[in-house]
């Protein structure tokens, strides 16, 4: 059993999380006082390193920065204190031999594959830079997260997303035209390791005791929690991911209990009846910015969903909580709310209990 000071009703928690997945509600369906990609937000100062790249590498420091952060706290709903390893979303190319460039709140890697021969650079090193910090990073959140906060693992992007990266988007976009047999082994280079490398955080963290959870901060006790993703689809048609993205999707997620597909936009979305008829049973749907919002343009897909038997993550302002909760049954739904205060949460939990 899992007690943290900061999540006294972990265990309560746990139980509204598992019954979304299953689409059904004990008593009130999940919510995280969260806003999608708030984390980018926030910027480190004065942290005394000389690089952005010696910060973001810094173990210790990335440990003790996050545990500062939530001592004290109490997180209300289905909001958990989760520490994710991270040296950004291309972590996973550059463990094959992509170079990061550090930003103050995310990271990038520059094309690497320029040529077809260029393919052989593409290797998985254990012995890796990138792959030892995350080790490191990962161990150092462990030795101090007791009682404070769970321990992830980090994002992990195999497929045409780690294929872009490598490659360089436009240069991507032109091979599945012009050579699609080499884009077919660039994704396969990619996928050789996926299930190597998640198993070898995975084993650390549950000899560790900790659920399985990753940078959407949803544990899976004894289980095996995975996000697979595909930004890159938004700019093909349903025949190319038919072709080039469901056959390793397919593979990405045969080994993992739970599986949440993120939907990034109405483009990804083109996509939604392949990504579920792969065996895909809970989305994220992000909608987006500007013309994007208000979500309730959005409630014939996230019905559609349902319909489908997907439970659904819906990033939601707070002002529409009422208008959402009269059109929208709250069987598999899972709310993201920003909010300003524990009073706001509070009583946004208290209205939830009435949605039925």
């Amino acid at each position: 059993m899992v007690y943290l000071e900061t999540k006294p009703d972990y265990e309560t928690c746990i139980e509204r999380i598992e019954a979304w997945f299953h689409g059904s509600v004990i008593d009130r369906a999940p919510v995280r006082f969260h806003r999608h990609n708030a984390e980018y937000d926030s910027v480190l100062t004065n942290s005394g390193h000389a690089t952005l790249e010696q910060r973001w590498m810094d173990a210790e420091f990335q440990a003790r920065t996050f545990l500062q952060s939530v001592k004290g706290q109490l997180f209300l709903g289905e909001t958990f204190p989760v520490y994710m390893p991270n040296l950004g979303p291309n972590f996973y190319a550059a463990v094959h031999g992509a170079e990061l460039t550090f930003g103050e709140v995310t990271s990038w890697c520059e094309p690497m594959v320029r040529t077809e021969s260029d393919i052989d650079q593409i290797r998985f090193d254990r012995n890796n830079r990138y792959y030892k910090c995350m080790h490191e990073l990962t161990r150092a959140a462990l030795e101090i997260c007791e009682g404070h906060f769970l321990v992830g693992y980090t994002d992990l992007h195999p497929g045409m997303d780690c294929v872009a990266a490598w490659r360089g988007t436009e240069n991507l976009c032109m091979d599945m035209m012009l050579n699609p047999s080499f884009v077919k082994r660039l994704i396969e280079k990619s996928t050789e390791h996926f299930v190597e490398i998640y198993d070898d955080f995975h084993t650390i963290l549950q000899q560790a005791g900790q659920p399985s959870v990753t940078w959407m901060n949803i544990p899976v006790p004894g289980g095996r929690m995975h996000i697979p993703s595909n930004d890159f689809s938004f700019m093909i048609s349903p025949e190319q991911f038919r072709e080039f993205a469901l056959p390793v999707l397919k593979d990405e997620i045969k080994t993992m209990t739970h599986n949440v597909f993120h939907v990034d936009g109405k483009g990804v979305a083109n996509h939604t009846d392949d990504i579920l008829d792969a065996g895909i049973r809970a989305i994220q749907w992000v909608q987006g910015m500007a013309d994007d919002y208000p979500i309730m343009q959005h409630i014939p897909y996230i019905k559609y969903l349902q319909s489908r038997g997907a439970s659904v993550i819906v990033d939601l302002d707070k002002r529409d909580l009422d208008a959402f909760m009269q059109e929208v049954r709250p069987e598999g739904i899972f709310l993201w709310i920003a909010t300003e205060n524990r009073q706001e949460e509070q009583d946004i939990m208290n209205r939830l209990l009435k949605w039925k």
